[in-house]
């Protein structure tokens, strides 16, 4: 258990009791009273307060995984080690953050034990980003001694790149073939998949549900080999290609999803073949949020996304497209074709499940 010490405000209470005290003997002790005692009972009462504190178990609440830029509040709940203890103190409470977070410049200062501690984070750039150790520092009521505990605790979130809107008409020319609402041959069986949503009841495997947790659908030929479009990007830059690597690739994935297209993603960090939903959002979000340079060994993608420091661009079918040029189009939509986080964050659930 860690001692207290005196702080600032402590030190000058004892060195005024100590230089009271030669004086008081000077005088014949007439201002002992006055001016020693109520030191020294202020000093051994602080330090009594403090001696008898228990250090708190810290339990943190991380926030949700967002998008960079996004701000979202952290909650920790502080509580007695021992069962049953009870009692307030005061203290100061400074929970530490990686570079990619932002979080509050001074210690929070509360009333321990009265309530969880609560302060807000920004996500200043993408990837697993870390939260704690926590430090809490009580001191006695009257300022003059404290003690530091540190807890080890650590928690994570990950902050997905920046997405931007991408045009619809570059969106569908990937997909002109196997345009969402166009009739599909159904041919032979194929393979058996987890239920998505917008599938038809039709489809679903009975007896293979009933068997499992979850429901079953049946998938056909003509259905896995059309309507997908593969994307693979590469850079050779470090984290300013990278970072434009990862927010042109989450954002063509998250605006085909949008659309109901399925997409294999390939990026330096690994791959995922996703479908549309929470969870294929969430998949390539979080891919895209961990890669980092390098190259991938996929020749054939639909769109293969290119990145340095000067930006980010598709080439598709011969032709190599700007992402900012795209950017700068998409307004021409209208509203709803975008794969910004405003437009992603109303069907994303909570990532961490916490």
């Amino acid at each position: 258990m860690p001692k207290a010490t005196l702080t600032r405000r402590g030190r000058v209470v004892g060195a005024a009791c100590v230089v009271g005290g030669l004086l008081a003997l000077a005088a014949g002790g007439r201002a002992l009273d006055a001016v020693v005692l109520p030191g020294v009972v202020a000093l051994v009462a602080g330090y009594v307060q403090l001696a008898r504190v228990e250090d708190p178990d810290v339990r943190r609440v991380p926030p949700p995984d967002g998008f960079v830029g996004e701000r979202h509040e952290v909650r920790i709940e502080l509580r007695s080690a021992t069962a049953g203890a009870s009692g307030t103190y005061l203290g100061a409470v400074v929970d530490e953050t990686d570079a990619g977070l932002e979080g509050p410049d001074a210690p929070i200062r509360a009333s321990i034990g009265e309530g969880p501690v609560t302060y807000r984070v920004r996500y200043v750039r993408r990837g697993e980003r870390r939260l704690g150790p926590a430090r809490v520092t009580a001191t006695d009521v009257f300022g003059l001694f404290d003690r530091e505990v540190v807890v080890d605790d650590t928690d994570t979130v990950t902050a997905y790149p920046v997405c931007h809107p991408v045009p619809a008409r570059f969106r569908r020319e990937l997909y002109a073939d196997d345009a969402v609402g166009v009739s599909r041959q159904r041919e032979e069986f194929d393979r058996l998949r987890e239920y998505a949503r917008g599938d038809a009841l039709r489809d679903v495997h009975w007896p293979t549900t009933a068997k499992r947790d979850e429901i079953v659908v049946k998938e056909f030929a003509a259905e896995t080999r059309r309507g997908r479009v593969s994307i693979a990007g590469e850079t050779a830059s470090e984290r300013e290609g990278a970072d434009a690597l990862a927010s042109a690739a989450a954002s063509l994935a998250l605006a085909l999803l949008d659309d109901g297209v399925p997409v294999d993603l390939t990026l330096p960090a690994g791959s995922v073949s996703v479908r549309p939903g929470p969870q294929g959002r969430r998949d390539a979000l979080e891919l895209a949020a961990v890669t980092g340079p390098g190259s991938v060994a996929v020749d054939d993608a639909d769109v293969t996304v290119i990145a340095d420091a000067d930006g980010a661009r598709y080439r598709t079918g011969g032709r190599t497209v700007a992402v900012d040029d795209l950017r700068a189009s998409a307004g021409d939509d209208g509203p709803g074709t975008g794969s910004g986080p405003d437009a992603t964050r109303a069907s994303e659930p909570e990532v961490n499940g916490r």
